[in-house]
């Protein structure tokens, strides 16, 4: 019928748009940033192609340009805009303070990771005020099979956001899906994960859930435990466990959830 849009399988093609968006994601994985001609080549474009869009998006905050260098990297509008359309605006607003008061207390860095799609992204981070310390960048995407943070957002998510999780996962020659299933519910009968980093020697990662009003998980608290061998170490592991378990707990609390049983009760 004349005036209704398509139907079935028509895909709709919005070029410019798209290619903004190429852009943005391009420029995501650039820290450094690059220049227009280096994002024309990148992308298969022609500098008129994109020029005037660059230029638009500048304008508009989505980009910044470096005077000196003429490079293009993206802006803090860009996680300024996911602060405010999704819950983490909130989420960072709960857990700021209390990340900063453990991290003092622990003498650890910590971090706070949220899944996002079949990954996992850190959100937020607190350094140790100290002069060592092991941290993440913000943004950094995690793998949510191979790390303790994912074991723990994949362990307390409803059955059917794990089962469609699962499904798109990438899993490693050294586990598959049964032996992950197996890992998830021991991090759901202890109520946390604890686990050699995957990424650096000698480092243990320490992850506790985070609830939202409604009971479903949030995000996983982590402390990757760095371990001293000057004896400068002033708190321990198993004390720095306790502040990192009454922290998810302060901060689920402040999120709303009010559980009285389960991994962050008492």
């Amino acid at each position: 019928m004349q005036g209704e849009p398509p139907t079935g399988s028509t895909k709709y093609s919005a070029p410019a748009l798209e290619k903004g968006f190429d852009v943005v994601e391009l420029l995501a994985g650039e820290p450094g940033g690059l220049t227009i001609s280096e994002i024309a080549v990148r992308l298969g474009l022609t500098i008129s192609q994109i020029f005037r869009m660059i230029v638009v998006m500048e304008r508009r905050g989505w980009l910044f340009k470096d005077g000196g260098s003429d490079r293009y990297r993206v802006s803090y509008k860009v996680l300024e805009l996911a602060y405010r359309a999704t819950p983490a605006q909130q989420l960072a607003h709960v857990a700021t303070p209390v990340m900063h008061a453990l991290a003092e207390a622990a003498e650890q860095s910590c971090h706070l990771v949220v899944q996002h799609g079949d990954r996992a992204m850190i959100l937020l981070r607190q350094e140790n005020p100290g002069p060592i310390g092991l941290s993440v960048r913000l943004g950094t995407m995690v793998d949510l099979v191979a790390s303790s943070s994912g074991h723990v957002l994949l362990a307390f998510a409803s059955s059917d956001a794990l089962e469609a999780t699962l499904a798109r996962c990438r899993y490693p020659d050294h586990l598959g899906e049964e032996a992950l299933r197996t890992v998830l519910a021991r991090v759901r009968s202890r109520g946390f994960e604890l686990m050699p980093s995957a990424k650096a020697a000698g480092v243990r990662d320490i992850s506790y859930p985070i609830f939202g009003f409604d009971g479903g998980v949030a995000a996983a608290l982590t402390i990757p435990f760095l371990e001293f061998i000057d004896g400068s170490q002033a708190v321990g592991f198993d004390a720095v466990q306790d502040l990192l378990a009454s922290s998810a707990r302060r901060i689920s609390q402040a999120l709303g959830h009010a559980q009285t049983s389960g991994p962050l009760a008492g």
